[in-house]
């Protein structure tokens, strides 16, 4: 990914020729393409920012913009996506060379008038962040539309497992040559870890999933074995060790928003019966909800067998008994898809816990069950599944996180610095 890197897709050499094409970028109010996933900022999110970045780099035509991923979570918080980290590392890709969303003011690019935007793996912005759909281009996501885009937007609203899917479509099809073998080793982990290698089994899974990963293969032969990159992604992935009760907390994190009430729903790698053991469990849920402003937290956990077939399990906290309560009975009730929830014991009043009978329903299914239980303002659509950073996504993200109340004011340097580093590098425009 990145000419003269000898396939290890950043290099110092082309970060400092991409520092100084930036620099007159700016000086001559010349446009920055911003390629942008989800607040969660799974690894799905992740590659399909960083690979379509280099695609359109490698191919716009006469490009009027320096195309630049940035990556929608703090930096600090990157550590917590072991599986990101993992991939990453694997290919050569340092994290001193990603841009993240802290470091780079979009709202003062926009302002400027420098800023267009694709949103990958996602496609509607939380209201912080609205001022920028002026500024959105493109829209790639794997999921059903909210609502129309403004018209000249390129939209590419596909029901596959993985975005990198799409991305992966959008490469094949473009001039032979530009899929190298880094960006293909990211695209085709990427895909099999979503669709958890593939199988049937866990629900996930599109005939064009499957084509893709085939065509990555036929490209590149010497790629990992499919059992060898998903069980070691998935290994990452799951990987809580050290993790405080906060952090997997916020690991893969939603926040719906309700009535004047947000809902966290927070994905689990491991099982109900560890995570509730965990000690001082419940003084972490009250300090993580206080801290958020939560009214309560949904823990969905998942673990997979020897056969990749999945296994979950729910748990329902809050303080608050007509919050609790309503939402259980909406997931107990649930037929769109019916859960088949199995209560089981809990320690503590205040949580509800079961074993989830229908394990294909994963979150992305349950997340409209739990809407409609906050009442109109969830059930509406609107705002209403939004992620907390560092979430875990899907369609938008908290209208008050701290991205939106302590972004650092545009500093073309300090920017620049930090995109320097990537391999997009492009010809500087000719002078005007």
């Amino acid at each position: 990914m990145g000419a003269g890197c000898q396939g290890q897709g950043f290099c110092a050499g082309t970060g400092v020729m991409l520092f100084f094409l930036l620099q007159e970028r700016v000086r001559r109010h010349q446009e920055v393409h911003v390629v942008m996933g989800n607040e969660a900022c799974d690894l799905d999110s992740t590659v399909s920012a960083l690979a379509l970045a280099y695609f359109l780099a490698q191919t716009a035509p006469a490009p009027r913009a320096a195309f630049i991923p940035v990556l929608n979570i703090p930096r600090a918080d990157f550590a917590l996506r072991t599986e990101t980290t993992f991939l990453l590392r694997e290919q050569g890709i340092p994290a001193a060379s990603l841009v993240f969303r802290d470091e780079v003011d979009l709202g003062a690019l926009h302002r400027a008038g420098l800023l267009t935007l694709t949103l990958v793996d996602h496609h509607v912005l939380p209201g912080a962040d609205a001022a920028l759909e002026e500024a959105v281009v493109e829209v790639l996501d794997h999921r059903p539309l909210e609502g129309a885009r403004a018209a000249g937007c390129r939209v590419t609203a596909e029901p596959v497992g993985s975005c990198a899917t799409l991305v992966t479509e959008r490469i094949a099809q473009g001039p032979p040559g530009v899929l190298d073998r880094p960006t293909a080793a990211l695209l085709h982990g990427t895909i099999l870890l979503d669709c958890v290698n593939l199988s049937p089994a866990a629900g996930k899974v599109t005939p064009r999933d499957v084509a893709c990963v085939s065509l990555l293969e036929e490209r590149f032969p010497e790629l990992p074995a499919r059992d060898t990159i998903f069980e070691a992604l998935q290994a990452a992935k799951f990987d809580v060790s050290g993790l405080t009760t906060e952090q997997m907390l916020r690991k893969d994190l939603k926040v719906l928003s309700g009535d004047e009430l947000l809902l966290a729903v927070s994905a689990i790698y491991e099982d109900l019966e560890t995570f509730l053991r965990r000690p001082g469990l419940l003084r972490d849920l009250d300090a993580f909800c206080q801290a958020r402003g939560y009214a309560g937290l949904v823990a969905m956990t998942i673990s997979f067998n020897e056969h990749y077939e999945p296994s979950r399990q729910l748990a329902v906290y809050s303080r608050r008994e007509t919050l609790r309560s309503a939402v259980c009975r909406a997931l107990e009730e649930a037929t769109e898809p019916p859960l088949l929830l199995q209560p089981l014991g809990s320690p503590w009043p205040c949580v509800g816990s079961y074993a989830q009978g229908n394990a294909l329903a994963s979150r992305k299914k349950v997340l409209p069950v739990l809407r409609a239980a906050l009442g109109p303002a969830g059930a509406a659509g609107g705002p209403a599944e939004e992620g907390a950073p560092p979430p875990t996504p899907v369609n938008s993200l908290v209208e008050e996180c701290p991205l939106a109340q302590a972004v650092p004011p545009l500093c073309p340097r300090e920017v620049l610095e930090r995109v320097g580093r990537l391999a997009a590098a492009q010809p500087p425009s000719p002078p005007q």
